[in-house]
């Protein structure tokens, strides 16, 4: 992920990152092996450290990528390696719980197979694969900018598609987020590339997306699997 504005990893979250965290169940977090694939800054794994997991491998497809994570989380329980979702270099059944947050819709396209079928194989009998990515909803597509360029987007039948034909059962899916998350990209957007900053009116739509999380929506999909 290029940090183009210096971010850094912090446990005050909101919006979909806070929602995110809550999103896991604690039972697949203590004393659990996990795994996040597409670990940014590092947000998550502070809030799983502090959770009492038990050790964290988070995936980046560059070095670059991982810069940040390395130098602001130092941690023996953290594993930071460069690797793809499609092509994982873990072995079989030695994961207990897999994160995938924003990442499918950001693989080559056609691949999400492939992500299923090395999920699946790296997680252990009963593990848990927990992910997360945009809904295909007339306003989601419509006032994503990124969406015009390749972005891609879900439904929740697609995505439960790929789970079944690796063997996945579905345990829980949510659909959540609405006109402050829509609008909060297209802030995101013009104040960090237009304008090089974080967002404006950062505090007002932290407390706007943090209400909206809390219902059903339409922007963001969220499902949990289980093997």
């Amino acid at each position: 992920m290029k940090n183009i504005l210096q971010e850094k990893a912090d446990k005050n979250l909101h919006g979909r990152l806070l929602y995110s965290v809550n999103f896991i169940s604690d039972n697949d977090v203590a004393d659990k092996e996990i795994l996040d694939i597409g670990c940014g800054y590092g947000w998550c794994e502070l809030n799983l450290l502090s959770r009492k997991a038990k050790k964290i491998m988070a995936i980046e497809l560059t070095d670059k990528d991982l810069e940040t994570i390395r130098q602001q989380i130092i941690d023996p329980k953290l594993k930071v390696v460069t690797a793809s979702a499609c092509n994982l270099p873990f072995v079989d059944e030695s994961i207990d719980t897999l994160i995938a947050w924003e990442v499918i819709e950001h693989i080559p396209k056609n691949t999400e197979d492939i992500m299923f079928k090395e999920a699946h194989r790296v997680l252990k009998p009963g593990g848990r694969f927990y992910l997360s990515t945009p809904c295909s909803s007339f306003l989601t597509n419509l006032l994503d900018p990124a969406w015009y360029f390749g972005h891609r987007h879900y439904s929740p039948g697609r995505l439960c598609n790929f789970a079944s034909n690796q063997k996945f059962k579905v345990i829980e899916t949510r659909v959540v987020g609405a006109y402050w998350t829509t609008l909060s990209i297209l802030n995101l957007y013009f104040s960090k590339w237009m304008l090089r900053r974080k967002r404006i009116f950062n505090d007002f739509l932290n407390t706007k997306e943090d209400k909206e999380f809390a219902r059903q929506g339409f922007a963001n999909i969220f499902i949990k699997f289980q093997k």
